[in-house]
């Protein structure tokens, strides 16, 4: 399923953010109209797309090794704290 132009731009904010200055957050509301919780969620499904990968290879991986970092740590401290 080839990306939507909503994807596309989910991709191209994500890319560019560290270029700007300001709340992420009201960026976010502001830019796409969603809460930032809603944001993520969309951004997080995007990321696991093959179309979103070949769209911005460097992004979608480094997106995913941060999102694998927080979670490792998670769940460390969760073990950590049994």
């Amino acid at each position: 399923m080839p990306l939507t132009d909503r994807d596309r731009a989910l991709l191209d904010f994500e890319a560019a953010w560290s270029r700007h200055a300001g709340a992420k957050e009201e960026a976010i509301r502001a830019e796409f109209g969603l809460s930032p919780a809603r944001y993520y969620q969309l951004l997080g499904r995007l990321l696991e797309t093959a179309e979103a990968l070949a769209y911005d290879p460097m992004l979608v991986k480094r997106l995913r090794r941060i999102r694998d970092a927080r979670e490792s740590a998670r769940l460390s401290r969760a073990a950590a704290a049994q």
